[in-house]
């Protein structure tokens, strides 16, 4: 006797990918452009997150970053540099390291955010809410976020004392 099984067939899918993104956020002249796609490629964020999630977290972040820098930047301003990109800093590749790590806030915070509101938007896609390793690169990205804060103002990242 001969059986053979006729299943359906098994369709294996990648994961959604990344939608074409476009657009920046100009937060006015002082600040850098945020470019959205450089965001979504630099931070890996991946395709369940759409264009209005990205675009809201990214302007949040632009938003915490500029009131962390405020002041820092009206005393720039107060000393004739018109741009983050015009206060003396050295260059990698032609970009001033303030700029970088101006970006390097803003992508840390969208990402944070990110993270901590769609669970489906980590690096791996295998955490839940309220998961420990979820919470832990949440953390992750605000603590990088905050270390380039203080690298733009020019302060140690941490404080210690001898006990």
């Amino acid at each position: 006797m001969n059986m053979i099984a006729n299943a359906p067939p098994i369709i294996v899918t990648d994961p959604p990918g990344k939608p074409p993104i476009t657009g920046v956020l100009d937060a006015g002249s002082f600040w850098p452009h945020i470019d959205l796609a450089k965001l979504r490629d630099s931070v890996d964020v991946d395709g369940s997150v759409t264009a209005a999630r990205l675009t809201h977290a990214a302007a949040n972040a632009l938003a915490s970053v500029i009131k962390d820098l405020s002041e820092w930047a009206d005393t720039q301003t107060a000393a004739g540099f018109a741009a983050l990109s015009s206060v003396p800093a050295i260059a990698i590749n032609g970009t001033s390291v303030k700029v970088l790590c101006f970006e390097r806030a803003v992508y840390a915070y969208t990402k944070a955010d990110l993270i901590e509101r769609y669970a489906g938007a980590d690096a791996t896609g295998r955490t839940k809410p309220g998961d420990a390793r979820r919470e832990l690169q949440d953390s992750d990205y605000r603590a990088d976020a905050l270390s380039a804060v203080r690298d733009i103002l020019g302060v140690a990242r941490m404080e210690s004392e001898l006990i």
